[in-house]
């Protein structure tokens, strides 16, 4: 049906809706969102059993010694014997087993260096190489200091996934965050802490145009091109998986820099301006950064209404890495400062996920839900990057779009499942809870301090350096050509003629 990013018609790279905040609309026979990469790695493992004709694997990250069967399949070993357990010779062994079955990976070029210190990947890649069934491309079609970012795997062109979760280390966890999980381990034997994730599944016409979207990065980084699937009756959708959404409309928004003939496309970052604008009783998110000045400056512009809607964000404690940290939390810092100027309801909160033992679970999820009537999943984190230099995309159903006016209880309960999820807490009581307290922030708030819990985000004092560095966005910037641009009142959080007020 057409929205408008649908002037572009067939061609994934037509220019038209590069200012658009919808790239295409697409119906899907079923969807669904899945939360924490243990179920996803064993949905995927079935989905990759039932392909057909090709696999298309696209991400910023992907590890072949991972276990997909990483939860019933490989703690329990029900199915030992019967194949391989870790990626790169689960595809090795499907490709031999099913004569026609092709399989295409996309990886972002820089991480390629991490390959020489994986140890057996190497011989993995090799494996790959030397297999006229597989085809491994390093994506590097973006401008300096930009990446690749989408995490998309597409199945027969009947079956596709966007969202957060790449196929890598230290992502496998389940929704219990356990505090100390021997499960939660490295393929080098090393344990990692909590992490939690949300992807999308769908079937039908939104799987092709997510394909369209792949073989046009495809042909970007290099590859041949590469035609659409034959029609087939067959699915890969995981048999025992009964979805969350029936016959429901998908939209799909875009980041990508501009890249020679490639023009820059901002799509997400409209689309969160448009529905965080909509929101007329509340916005829940999650996300791995906040740090975007366009997304602060929209939710400022909410709360400073008489009567704004409730906004509650749940992000990570910190974000991994000094980099990280210096770029991201400095600046999440300095702009719910300044957004805390314009919350005069305090509506606003950011909260952080604990574990029964107090150890913070990393979020690593890119979600928001907008009134229940918008379920919003993908690769874009609330930064500057996800909003104009690196390759993104999301997915997202609407309520108010034709005939999907059905979804709004399902949404309802993913709602539930998140909070339930963070609170520890069973998802059935959420309603009540909610019912009880009158928002989420007073449920949240009332969960008290132990146990499996949402924690508020204390704002720490920075140092002068760090504020310099958080306001200019030197390390966030937003457009590719700011990385090199001197310093000025053009640029940064608290730029000339922005809507947030640079905190004292």
């Amino acid at each position: 049906m057409p929205g408008p990013g649908d002037a572009a018609g067939n061609n994934a790279d037509d220019p038209s809706s590069a200012n658009a905040s919808v790239w295409r609309y697409a119906r899907a026979s079923r969807a669904h969102v899945v939360v924490d990469a243990a179920a996803y790695f064993d949905l995927m493992q079935d989905a990759m059993l039932a392909a057909r004709q090709r696999i298309f694997m696209i991400g910023w990250d992907f590890d072949s010694r991972i276990r997909l069967g990483g939860g019933r399949r490989w703690w329990n070993l029900p199915r030992k014997g019967r194949f391989p357990a870790r990626l790169g010779a689960f595809v090795v062994w499907l490709v031999r087993r099913r004569p026609g079955l092709e399989v295409r990976l996309l990886k972002w070029n820089l991480g390629a260096l991490k390959f020489v210190l994986r140890g057996t990947m190497i011989v993995d890649l090799l494996r790959w190489l030397f297999n006229p069934a597989i085809d491994f491309k390093f994506d590097s079609a973006h401008p300096v200091g930009c990446s690749h970012h989408q995490k998309i795997v597409v199945i027969d062109d009947r079956f596709a996934v966007c969202g957060g979760i790449d196929m890598t280390s230290d992502r496998w966890d389940t929704p219990e965050h356990l505090h100390e999980d021997p499960r939660r381990r490295r393929p080098n034997g090393r344990l990692y802490g909590p992490w939690h994730d949300v992807t999308m599944l769908v079937e039908g016409e939104a799987a092709a145009t997510l394909g369209d979207l792949g073989r046009a990065r495809w042909r970007q980084a290099g590859g041949a091109p590469m035609a659409p699937c034959a029609p087939q009756s067959e699915t890969p959708w995981p048999a025992d998986l009964a979805a969350e959404f029936h016959d429901v409309e998908i939209g799909i928004a875009r980041t990508r820099a501009e890249y020679y003939d490639a023009p820059e496309v901002r799509e997400v970052e409209a689309l969160f301006v448009e529905q965080i604008a909509r929101a007329r009783r509340f916005i829940y998110a999650e996300s791995q950064y906040f740090a975007s000045r366009r997304i602060a400056e929209a939710i400022a512009r909410r709360m400073a209404e008489p009567d704004p809607p409730e906004v509650v964000l749940i992000n990570p404690l910190s974000a991994e890495g000094w980099l990280e940290q210096a770029a991201m939390d400095t600046a999440r810092v300095r702009l719910l400062h300044a957004i805390a100027h314009c919350d005069h309801a305090r509506r606003f909160r950011v909260f952080v996920p604990l574990t029964s033992g107090g150890a913070a679970i990393y979020v690593h999820a890119k979600l928001m839900i907008v009134d229940d009537e918008v379920i919003r999943v993908g690769s874009a984190n609330m930064n500057n990057r996800s909003m104009g230099l690196d390759s993104e995309c999301d997915v997202f159903i609407d309520a108010a779009r034709p005939g999907n006016g059905h979804v709004v209880p399902a949404i309802t309960r993913l709602r539930h499942v998140l909070l339930a999820e963070h609170c520890g807490i069973d998802a059935e009581r959420v309603a009540g809870l909610l019912e009880q307290h009158g928002s989420m922030i007073a449920m949240i708030e009332a969960q008290g301090s132990e146990g499996k819990r949402l924690q508020p985000f204390v704002l720490r004092p920075l140092t002068d350096a760090e504020k310099t560095i958080a306001d200019s966005a030197l390390l966030d910037p937003e457009r590719p050509d700011e990385i090199f641009e001197p310093i000025g009142i053009k640029r940064g959080l608290f730029r000339h003629g922005g809507f947030l007020r640079r905190p004292r």
